[in-house]
């Protein structure tokens, strides 16, 4: 939906500004939200560009911030899947690691499933599981405790 009018610069940045208060977007999720209300691609990019100079915009703190939310259910390839669907940068995207990667695909087995596998149909359930959820091939084979 095209506003009447367009938003004035300052109008644009306090839109933007209440968007980032309700949590942190990536500069492309960020533009693609206050497009509409632009009145000019280049007065957008004046827009973002000041909120990045102030630090009020920054791609690599929402990539930390969001990694660490989809690191309790996902593992690292969902994570940069998400980031760059979102429009992160490849260099910010491989500079994020979320830790533990072993220990988070043990924990969400442990919250999904009471008793430990014990048979081979079991345990490729849950590689399947661990699979969709963006993990590797080494990471599930050491979680599920299968040997090379």
């Amino acid at each position: 939906m095209k506003p009447e009018r367009p938003d004035t610069p300052t109008e644009l940045k306090v839109r933007a500004l209440r968007y980032l208060v309700r949590r942190d977007h990536s500069r492309a999720e960020l533009a693609r939200k206050l497009s509409p209300y632009a009145e000019s691609p280049p007065a957008l990019e004046a827009v973002l560009n000041d909120l990045e100079s102030r630090r009020q915009l920054s791609d690599e703190r929402y990539a930390e911030t969001r990694a660490q939310q989809l690191a309790r259910k996902y593992g690292a390839a969902k994570i940069r899947q998400d980031l760059k669907a979102h429009g992160v940068a490849d260099a910010i995207v491989d500079r994020i690691k979320p830790a533990g990667e072993e220990e988070r695909a043990r924990a969400i087995l442990a919250r999904k499933y009471r008793d430990a596998a014990m048979t081979l149909e079991e345990k490729a359930r849950r590689a399947r599981f661990l699979q969709s959820r963006g993990f590797s091939h080494e990471t599930i084979r050491r979680a599920l405790g299968l040997s090379e």
